[in-house]
């Protein structure tokens, strides 16, 4: 018999180092210095539906669009993307964030909701963390920008809001934002 018990435990042990992810989400954002693109690789025809690869994906609306929701300029950007596993803020977004922030100084009464949102790789439970952390790390640079934390609130939708339908690298790349709301 105990044979068998130290075999479970060997099994539950590996099963649990296979579930281990490298990103710890009680971590700070860490800064990113390298300048990225964010490059779907899929083309969009006029129905909504995209193109990537032999597969074929459906955007969908990510969230309606408010009437006090600026819509000209580096202000209708309303999306902060990253990478796998990750809630690093690439220097490609700083100009939108600034935006964004300049904007939220100049009208106090302004408040948005950072809707934190993952691919649909991962758990329940490990995309609505992720997702946190990516509204959290939002929160944090338009804080140094200084905007008020009374206007600011993070919320994180996890897998459950995807912006592209699809199991393609395209969707999952779309997916993995961090949208600014305004209320």
């Amino acid at each position: 018999m105990k044979p068998l018990n130290h075999l479970c435990i060997a099994l539950l042990a590996l099963t649990l180092a296979a579930c281990a992810s490298k990103v710890r989400l009680d971590d700070l954002p860490p800064v990113d210095d390298k300048s990225k693109t964010i490059n779907t690789g899929s083309n969009t025809d006029p129905s909504g539906a995209a193109n990537s690869g032999d597969k074929t994906v459906k955007t969908v609306d990510a969230g309606g669009k408010n009437a006090d929701q600026p819509s000209t300029g580096l202000l209708a950007k309303r999306s902060v993307y990253f990478e796998l596993d990750s809630y690093t803020i690439d220097p490609e977004f700083k100009a939108i964030l600034e935006a964004h922030a300049k904007n939220l100084i100049a009208n106090r009464a302004a408040k948005i909701a950072l809707e934190g949102n993952t691919d649909e790789s991962g758990g329940r439970e490990y995309n609505l963390a992720l997702g946190q952390k990516r509204a959290n790390a939002v929160v944090q640079a338009l804080r140094v920008l200084g905007v008020a934390d009374a206007q600011m609130e993070a919320v994180s939708f996890g897998k459950e809001k995807p912006k592209m339908l699809g199991a393609t690298e395209a969707a999952a790349k779309e997916n993995r934002r961090a949208d600014i709301a305004y209320k």
